[in-house]
């Protein structure tokens, strides 16, 4: 990676994933694993506009897999409450 704040950013998106990831329904191990291999994939990238998209890319599945994690919970909620 040519430029340190890049650096920052995707260590520090990787550390946000790793986070949600503790709640993740097929556990944590099966998790990390998926998302090491993830950012292991695109380990090569040096360009900063490509770097820049990956960056992209992972605030997008992390608002995906926040959004899961939403409408689960008001699943389970609402599952709760229709049923007194």
């Amino acid at each position: 990676m040519t430029n340190p704040e890049l650096r920052h950013q995707v260590i520090n998106i990787y550390k946000e994933l790793l986070n949600i990831g503790r709640a993740y329904p097929l556990g944590y191990d099966y998790f990390r694993t998926r998302l090491h291999k993830a950012f292991s994939s695109q380990a090569h990238l040096r360009n900063d506009e490509d770097i820049k998209k990956g960056i992209a890319r992972a605030e997008f599945v992390k608002k995906e897999i926040e959004a899961l994690y939403y409408l689960k919970r008001y699943r389970t909620l609402k599952q709760r409450y229709e049923n007194k």
